[in-house]
């Protein structure tokens, strides 16, 4: 019975401070999820992306996922004024809301990818694979942030 009691606990503090107004709820996700396939469509069966993700490199690579990852917050929390980050439910100090944001933006690049089979059409690699998910998730960030953001 302790052993429970320590985990609700944790769980309980790990969760804290839910925000009554933005509450994240599979809604969110789904929205999220939305907004990436719309944008992202276009991307994955354009050569030009599978080509600049072919030359690019670490840097290149490092530089695209800050993009994103600064991107995602940008438009959750700074292009929409009342929505609170200290307020909303977090899990080791990172919000549900973003940490779904950046899992759909990644995998819904990447499940895209896989299932069209884009990636045997361009003949890529695991890196070239990789750096196309990066280069194209800017844009699926983009998208699940506003869509969640709007609606």
């Amino acid at each position: 019975m302790p052993e429970e009691n320590s985990s609700m606990s944790l769980l309980k503090a790990l969760t804290e401070n839910v925000s009554e107004k933005y509450p994240f709820g599979v809604d969110d996700f789904f929205q999220q999820v939305l907004g990436s396939i719309i944008l992202i469509s276009p991307f994955i069966f354009t050569e030009e992306v599978w080509r600049i993700a072919s030359n690019m490199n670490s840097l290149n690579t490092g530089i695209v996922l800050s993009f994103t990852f600064l991107v995602g917050h940008g438009v959750l929390y700074t292009a929409k004024n009342d929505r609170d980050w200290d307020r909303e439910r977090k899990i080791l100090g990172i919000t549900f809301r973003y940490i779904s944001l950046m899992g759909v933006a990644f995998g819904t690049v990447l499940f895209m990818i896989l299932v069209t089979g884009a990636h045997q059409t361009f003949d890529a690699g695991l890196l070239q694979i990789l750096n196309t998910v990066s280069v194209i998730s800017i844009f699926s960030v983009i998208g699940a942030a506003v869509t969640d953001s709007l609606i």
